[in-house]
């Protein structure tokens, strides 16, 4: 029942590889724009807002289909990527990630901006008034007191990567070896005939990844609210 194929396991470590890589790349402009959001008002922040969570809205393959026009090899920033720089996301692992980011942004977004607004803007301006830069308060204040949420925003993001389907086979097809994470391997072995263990395997992977993460965040936020 527990022997994993080398498919099964490729899919795995592809998986966490993606999940893993879009979180890093995600989670930096995530706390920015999730900081501007909750602390900044000017022009075009409903257009902002509703720009980051339009993933959450649309489905999947919508996404996947934009993510093609958009920065396929040739499409209307893929083809400068390419001739310029020699970089592609068509049918890669890149491409898995760049889907993956996409599709997790608006939740790590939405769960790190509830952080900042929960910090009391009077720590603020109290450490402004004893002269404190505003770069020294957003470091040094906002993310520790908000780092709860970053976390929380940080495993919804990894979890919602495990899973993304929809947008990563529009964009980067389902190749094995090379873009078939988890969901697309047990998409694929739910279809063949005899890929039903296979699937129920890939299956209780996920879960287990998924409830270990789940786990960690908790604990990692439980040691933050203990040490302040």
């Amino acid at each position: 029942m527990f022997s994993f194929s080398d498919a099964e396991l490729t899919a795995i470590v592809l998986s966490l590889k993606v999940a893993s890589v879009a979180i890093l790349w995600a989670l930096p402009p995530a706390i920015w724009v999730a900081w501007l959001l909750a602390r900044k008002q000017f022009w075009g922040k409903t257009l902002l807002n509703g720009i980051v969570h339009l993933p959450l809205v649309l489905p999947p393959v919508v996404i996947g289909y934009l993510l093609l026009i958009l920065i396929a090899k040739k499409g209307l920033i893929g083809q400068y990527l390419w001739q310029w720089f020699g970089i592609s996301f068509s049918f890669s692992w890149r491409g898995a990630v760049l889907a993956s980011v996409v599709m997790a942004f608006p939740l790590m977004v939405r769960a790190i901006r509830l952080a900042f607004e929960n910090v009391d803007p009077k720590l603020e301006h109290a450490a402004r008034t004893l002269g404190a830069s505003p770069l020294k308060v957003f470091f040094t204040l906002n993310l520790p007191l908000s780092l709860s949420g970053i976390i929380a925003g940080s495993v919804l993001g990894f979890a919602r990567s495990l899973g993304e389907f929809g947008a990563t086979i529009t964009f980067v097809s389902n190749i094995p070896n090379q873009t078939q994470t988890i969901p697309a391997a047990l998409y694929s072995f739910i279809e063949s005939p005899d890929g039903e263990r296979a699937a129920a395997r890939l299956c209780l992977v996920a879960i287990a990844i998924s409830l270990t993460a789940l786990f960690c965040s908790e604990w990692l936020a439980q040691r933050q609210k203990r040490t302040h």
